[in-house]
């Protein structure tokens, strides 16, 4: 079994090549699942039902998000019912929307998919590591294949949090920081882990928008509007292939679609 993990969507441009690429990639590469981080798929800064619905007919399967995810309004009541986009589920339990869910793969198998957000350099929420363990066990009750989402900017956390998992899920991988990390491995219980899989958008840029205008605001430190570049967009992510007897991770690779 194979799944795919696509990084931070950003904005139209993410959501361009993936219209345009991603069917291909998953046949070519014989992907069963495929989970997309979209939180900053609407104008580089949240997510819209328009624009979930864009990436499901791309054949996303679930979509994961983090700090962005109440940006739009009109995500707000979706999220109440939309079962296929993720908030983290660290955030307080009385908030609308779904922190975690289990799916069915084209092969058949069910798949959990969990979201958290980190607490490093973030805003004040809920232990992503407390809460992880809850999800978990309500989710091993259908399925034992579950994959987490670690939306955090310190790297540390995350990979405190693959250490903290190994053995107990199938795959835990990074995002938020949009640059994709070099250190993917299955740890010693056969779990997958990479830091940070990456964006999805245009790599000519400051993570996604338009370099010089990042650059003004580094060295004037003015308040300033940032846009979304449009050059040299790729696609990045990992696969992860899962041994069907076991359900155990056995290999995690990089990826970077030009």
């Amino acid at each position: 079994m194979r799944v795919l993990l696509i990084g931070d969507i950003t904005g139209a441009p993410g959501r361009k090549i993936l219209k345009e690429r991603l069917k291909d990639f998953q046949k070519k590469e014989k992907i069963d699942f495929t989970i997309a981080n979209a939180e900053n798929s609407a104008g580089g800064s949240g997510v819209t039902p328009s624009t979930a619905e864009d990436l499901f007919n791309c054949n996303i399967d679930v979509l994961t998000s983090g700090d962005h995810i109440w940006k739009k309004r009109e995500a707000v009541e979706f999220l109440g019912s939309e079962k296929r986009v993720l908030r983290p589920a660290n955030y307080p339990d009385i908030v609308p929307g779904f922190g975690w869910n289990v799916y069915e793969a084209k092969n058949g198998k069910k798949i959990g998919v969990i979201n958290l957000i980190g607490r490093v350099f973030m805003q004040a929420v809920d232990c992503p590591f407390r809460k992880v363990k809850e999800c978990i066990e309500l989710i091993k009750k259908e399925t034992d294949i579950i994959f987490v989402d670690v939306h955090a900017e310190a790297t540390s956390e995350k990979v405190a949090m693959g250490w903290y998992l190994d053995g107990e899920v199938t795959g835990v991988f990074g995002t938020h920081t949009h640059i994709q990390t070099a250190d993917e491995k299955i740890l010693p219980k056969k779990t997958a882990f990479i830091t940070d899989i990456g964006m999805t958008g245009p790599m000519d840029s400051v993570i996604g928008r338009k370099k010089e205008q990042i650059i003004e605001r580094f060295l004037t430190q003015m308040p300033l509007r940032f846009e979304m570049a449009d050059k040299d967009v790729q696609m990045h992510g990992a696969i992860v292939e899962i041994d069907d007897s076991s359900n155990k991770a056995v290999s995690i690779s990089r990826v970077q679609l030009k």
